[in-house]
């Protein structure tokens, strides 16, 4: 059986507990950690638009300092195919770079473990990441097969190991991709975080992560690395059987902010999803906002903004009102 045809079965496994879950009534979300969250929705029609600029406004409105800081760009490089948007976009990742040297920061650095391919170079290629990125092998570093360190905190592990460049920087900036998930309803700027955990430890596609649990994963590392910040690639998404099967689907946004868990609410609500019944953002709901009066827009309104994604069949359910 091939990798595909598994993550097709197991997806609608997975997909089909998760839809008698919900059958269940789900307990109240808190409001979250005191005051509000800000999150800056930014308009980009193309990936031919000035990112550079949209980035530099969204980061001020709301409030990000980088001076003096080492910073990791994490994009959401996955598998290519050329008939689809599966990755962030390399225009996204290249303005990035562009931007927080601009805000002079000490180090820029961009580092990403695929969960699928091992072969890093070779896909960053496919995605055009070297031919757009200046310098990108220089400033480049493969998670997968990074050296590595151990922290002791982490998802109940007694101990866990986390690349040397994830640990050092002083912020991670999360690229994520706007796209459905097919099993965890929709994947943006905290399930990014997959990333970072090793390859060549934890196996392919982090298998480890998977054993953990999805939805309890994705809380775990965000809850260990509270040094972050989002830009979704949302200029064009993916809708229906995403992260790597879907359709592309044009929003013409970025989406960026502090808290992860208002950042991807708001995407969510940009999709026509309910962020309170995504199980992610409802057991992550104590490290950020997910309620809409919690989170303080910036730029464009949802409203102003809101296209519809395709949902599979087993999560109709989550569809906003």
């Amino acid at each position: 059986m091939n990798r595909r045809k598994f993550l097709t079965l197991s997806g609608a496994a997975v997909a089909g507990t998760y839809a008698s879950m919900k059958l269940q009534k789900p307990p109240q979300i808190p409001d979250g950690p005191p005051g509000d969250s800000v999150v800056a929705i930014l308009r980009a029609r193309s990936y031919s638009d000035d990112l550079v600029s949209r980035m530099l406004e969204g980061i001020r409105q709301c409030g990000l300092d980088v001076r003096g800081k080492r910073v990791l760009l994490k994009p959401n490089l996955v598998e290519f195919d050329s008939a689809t948007v599966i990755n962030t976009d390399a225009t996204v990742i290249a303005a990035a770079l562009e931007v927080f040297q601009h805000l002079g920061a000490a180090e820029v650095k961009i580092g990403e473990g695929p969960g699928h391919r091992r072969d890093t170079l070779d896909l960053a290629d496919d995605a055009r990441y070297r031919a757009t990125i200046p310098k990108f092998e220089n400033i480049f570093t493969d998670l997968n097969r990074d050296d590595v360190s151990p922290v002791f905190d982490f998802a109940n592990e007694s101990r866990f190991y986390f690349p040397n460049t994830v640990l050092g920087a002083d912020l991670i900036v999360s690229l994520a991709k706007m796209k459905t998930h097919h099993w965890a309803g929709a994947t943006l700027s905290m399930k990014n975080f997959f990333g970072i955990v090793p390859g060549s430890l934890y196996g392919w596609p982090k298998n480890k992560l998977h054993y953990i649990g999805i939805q309890e994963s994705v809380v775990a590392l965000n809850r260990k690395f509270r040094n972050t910040f989002a830009i979704v690639d949302g200029i064009i998404g993916m809708e229906g059987n995403g992260p790597i099967q879907g359709t592309p689907k044009p929003t013409g946004v970025l989406v960026m902010g502090r808290d992860l868990v208002a950042v991807d609410s708001t995407c969510c609500r940009i999709m026509g999803i309910d962020p309170e019944k995504v199980d992610y953002l409802r057991m992550a709901a104590g490290l950020g906002h997910v309620h809409g009066s919690r989170i303080q827009q910036r730029g464009e309104s949802v409203a102003s903004v809101r296209t519809n994604f395709a949902l599979i069949d087993e999560f109709q359910g989550l569809r906003l009102a």
